[in-house]
């Protein structure tokens, strides 16, 4: 009888280690556990649908995707409700860090953004600089706006955080690159992951670039394989 007993009781202890391994194989991570900063997402945090956008605000075609996206805020807002989407933006420097001209406007850009994050204004600065950048450089002259771009300095990205009501010291902090280690960091992680840019991972579906005479239209067709992978 005994030995019956430790005999149930061992096969009792391994059918609950095989339940374990099971279930941990089967769990995935939530979404609050893969995104890099909640402060740039926007959508239910445990939505189905997890899309995420690898940008740099200086890159002509991430400007492209993002204006089209700011242009129909209203209907992309309701468009992830709808669908049950979280759409996540990582942002860095891309460019300055990893890119063949290394444009300073990208570094610049980067703190700006940062600066308005660590203010609690992310998507206010955010999308008052994707129109701000579209319409003032890349919608007339794409990619040879660079130059001028980088030549109007830091002053530039000061002047979009005027515009959304940024303290004083959102302009201290991007002359004093105060965020300038979480940026490279996130630049890092980004260079691992993404393949071009801007680079999307939208659920199983992963894609790069973006036309500069794309649309609205466009960006739905992105979402729309995402949503079907």
């Amino acid at each position: 009888m005994k030995k019956a007993l430790r005999i149930i009781g061992v096969i009792a202890v391994v059918a609950v280690i095989i339940a374990a391994i099971v279930t941990s194989m089967n769990s995935k991570p939530s979404n609050a556990e893969k995104v890099w900063d909640t402060a740039m997402t926007t959508g239910n945090l445990e939505a189905k649908n997890y899309f995420i956008i690898y940008s740099d605000l200086v890159c002509p075609y991430c400007i492209a995707f993002e204006n089209a996206i700011v242009e129909h805020e209203d209907e992309f807002q309701k468009y992830i409700a709808e669908n049950d989407i979280l759409v996540e933006v990582r942002l860095s420097d891309f460019l300055y860090e990893y890119g063949e001209s290394r444009p300073i406007s990208s570094l610049h850009s980067a703190l700006a953004t940062y600066c308005a994050k660590n203010e609690g204004k992310f998507w206010d600065y955010y999308n008052e600089a994707v129109t701000s950048v579209w319409n003032d450089y890349f919608k007339n002259s794409g990619k040879t706006a660079f130059a001028k771009l980088n030549s109007d300095g830091q002053d530039y990205w000061v002047q979009i955080g005027k515009k959304v009501g940024l303290s004083e010291d959102f302009e201290n902090c991007v002359k004093n690159q105060d965020p300038l280690e979480e940026i490279q960091k996130n630049a890092a992680k980004t260079a691992k992951l993404a393949n071009g840019m801007p680079y999307f991972k939208l659920n199983n579906y992963v894609n790069s670039g973006f036309d500069l005479s794309w649309g609205w239209e466009y960006v739905q067709m992105y979402f729309k394989a995402g949503l079907e992978s």
